[in-house]
């Protein structure tokens, strides 16, 4: 029986641990071919050991345009085009009131987080996918959709992330999808390093009782790309164990 992606073809954006393995694996199991990237060579290689032979790697740091250019360069030649994109690498270097965040902190933040899923999705559209079609994921999140009093900055940019996949995706329908997903909070390194007190907070608003797994982020995001979500384009699916819900009205 057919895989969701056989014979497809696939880019994952700070692919080599957390959520974007997860959804390289699930791709790749799906039977995908995969080019995973990200700023670290050793965490890419062992990810593309794990998932094997359908899964290359390139290192890249997502906001350098010279490294994104050569990947895609890099996926056309490797796999013959380019069918999917997934804009997960983000970062999250402040912890604090936005009122205090510093200036790199803000560029970093929106070089990583905004400016690059914009010029990833340029190169894959103008590599081949406004002639064959593709689909495109961007990773955002739920703080796009609500005020924390210490991760301000970065929803703001995940804010800018939703409205730019909404942009997108009116912009080129009917060749290409793009959809995004705004986990929760997922139990990765980033949401280690959050302390202690405020993860249990945090728990504790979460109606399903858990963080999520970078599996779960992983399974909706493989249905967005596939053929079963042909006809969405310009959402941006919550998967969060509910805590938009326990915030009410914010969720709206």
């Amino acid at each position: 029986m057919p895989s969701d992606h056989d014979g497809r073809t696939a880019i994952v954006t700070g692919g080599s641990r957390g959520i974007g393995r997860a959804i390289a694996g699930e791709l790749v199991r799906a039977g995908a071919r995969v080019l995973v990237t990200g700023r670290r060579q050793p965490a890419l290689e062992a990810a593309a050991a794990e998932l094997g032979p359908a899964c290359h790697w390139r290192v890249a740091h997502a906001a350098d345009p010279a490294a994104a250019a050569d990947c895609v360069a890099f996926a056309v030649r490797t796999f013959g085009r380019v069918d999917y994109l997934v804009n997960n690498a983000a970062v999250n270097p402040q912890w604090g009131p936005t009122i205090d965040v510093e200036p790199p902190l803000v560029t970093k933040l929106t070089e990583v987080n905004q400016w690059a899923p914009l010029y990833w999705t340029q190169l894959v559209w103008r590599a081949g996918m406004r002639e064959h079609g593709g689909a495109v994921v961007n990773i955002s999140s739920i703080g796009a959709r609500i005020a924390t009093p210490k991760t301000g900055f970065y929803n703001a940019t995940k804010a800018a992330l939703d409205h730019l996949t909404r942009q997108l995706a009116a912009e080129l329908a009917p060749a290409v999808r793009v959809n995004a997903v705004a986990p929760g909070l997922i139990d990765t390194d980033m949401a280690a390093a959050i302390p202690e007190p405020e993860r249990a907070q945090l728990l504790s608003g979460i109606p399903m009782g858990r963080f999520g797994t970078p599996e779960d982020i992983a399974a909706i995001t493989s249905f967005l790309l596939s053929d079963r979500a042909g006809w969405m384009t310009g959402q941006v699916v919550a998967v969060d164990g509910g805590a938009l819900v326990a915030h009410g009205s914010a969720a709206s």
